[in-house]
């Protein structure tokens, strides 16, 4: 049976209150229509399959038919006599003129014995591989939600780092201008001081324009109303874990290999093709069946009126072979289902080189960046203590704001490096999760 399918939330559901990342991925996976369009195409896969199913059975037809003839009819020997002729037919099966069958017939069934016997099969995998094509469609989604929201949470980072450097930038203005006032400092140092603070001003703006496209990016994900900001729950943005990358890379390559939709999705796609090449091979040797079925009341006479209105039956069963274009159209469409088979072969194979490929890049991705954490959080301390350290010294009146201005744009390069990296591991982390197929729902 198909799945269940939730019918997507229209364009314009509120944004309001604060999002965190489950949040996202379940709402992604309710509302975006990308799921849903995926959802409706295994339906539409799902009733091929059952009108595949349902080829032997025959269909049912019933109705009312009037003939009326006048004029010349030429018999079985060849005369030419004038006629006038009159009937009526009701009942399962209509239009019964003269001695033949109903032209009609009231349960009727007409198919190839081998789509009867093959096309279950081949509907039945490619509804499977319909649907394993829906859970990659919700796996790669899964993945741009939460990307968009980690840049949504990483752009609301970089505004409070920028926003404190403004702070520290502003105290340095003030402090540098009061030197230059005093004689105790000079006023080149103050004019670095108000540049750097107008390009910090910058950088919050440009934070600003950060958080406003990453919102606009998460709502189309989330089809919600792309004129509200959303708020997201956290306030920082912290390594996450989702992969044990201690796991040896054949181990991660083993789970990826099994649990990967599209991999799946390649395995019924080989065996569709398998059954369509069958289909081909053995059509020659399965017959196309006709059967018709008819009963109902039939009466009529040689003049207007209708005469004689009895019950009357009729069976009518056909079966015969074909060979199509004198053999070479039955080795033509072999060697084209053949030539398909192959490629959804190769095509599996080379997907099973494109997962190992995922996987191998994402882990490096997660080892590498894990150790860049360390690098940057050593970086930040380093550059805090630089920073409080010049400005206790200034305080004391031994130490030179260009040592301060320095410092702090040192404190400002730590604290991006240090978001940077966290944000790329988590990327990384993600990504390495959707290359295993995202094992964790």
């Amino acid at each position: 049976m198909p799945r269940s399918i939730t019918d997507a939330t229209p364009s314009g559901v509120t944004a309001s209150g604060l999002w965190d990342l489950t949040q996202v991925l379940a709402s992604v996976d309710r509302n975006n229509p990308r799921i849903g369009i995926a959802g409706e195409r295994y339906r539409e896969a799902y009733a091929r399959l059952a009108a595949a199913r349902a080829l032997w059975l025959p269909s049912i037809r019933a109705g009312a038919s009037f003939n009326k003839h006048e004029g010349t009819l030429q018999a079985s020997n060849g005369g030419v006599a004038d006629n006038s002729r009159t009937a009526l037919n009701a009942g399962l099966g209509v239009q019964a003129i003269g001695a033949g069958s109903p032209i009609v017939p009231g349960v009727f069934a007409n198919f190839h014995l081998r789509d009867a016997v093959f096309q279950p099969k081949i509907a039945d995998h490619r509804a499977q591989a319909t649907l394993e094509a829906s859970r990659t469609v919700t796996n790669d989604l899964r993945l741009s939600a939460a990307l968009a929201y980690l840049e949504l949470l990483r752009a609301k980072q970089q505004l409070a780092i920028t926003s404190e450097t403004v702070a520290n930038a502003e105290t340095l203005v003030q402090t540098t201008g009061e030197f230059a006032r005093v004689g105790q400092g000079l006023q080149a140092d103050a004019d670095r001081a108000r540049t750097e603070l107008a390009i910090r001003a910058n950088d919050v703006l440009r934070a600003e324009e950060a958080i406003q496209t990453a919102s606009a990016q998460l709502t189309e994900l989330l089809s919600l109303d792309p004129s509200v900001t959303i708020e997201v729950a956290e306030e920082t943005l912290i390594p996450l874990d989702l992969v044990d990358v201690a796991k040896e890379p054949g181990a991660l390559i083993a789970l990826g290999l099994s649990n990967r939709p599209e991999l799946a999705e390649a395995r019924h796609l080989v065996c569709e093709t398998v059954h369509r090449y069958e289909r081909e091979r053995f059509a020659p040797l399965l017959p196309s069946v006709l059967l018709g079925v008819s009963y109902g009341g039939f009466g009529g006479s040689d003049h207007a009126d209708i005469r004689n209105f009895r019950d009357r039956f009729d069976l009518d069963g056909v079966a015969f072979w074909e060979l199509r274009n004198l053999g070479l159209g039955e080795r033509a469409a072999r060697d084209e289902a053949s030539a398909r088979l192959q490629q959804e072969r190769l095509r599996e194979v080379q997907l099973l080189d494109q997962v190992a490929r995922e996987i191998m890049q994402a882990h490096a991705q997660v080892t590498i960046r894990q150790r860049q954490i360390t690098q940057a959080e050593q970086a930040i301390q380093a550059a805090t203590d630089s920073y409080q350290r010049n400005v206790s010294r200034i305080r004391e009146g031994q130490g030179l704001p260009l040592e301060t201005l320095q410092s702090l744009q040192a404190l400002d390069q730590a604290r991006r490096e240090y978001l940077r990296v966290v944000a790329d591991y988590n990327e990384a982390q993600f990504r390495l999760h959707r290359a295993l197929g995202w094992p964790i729902e």
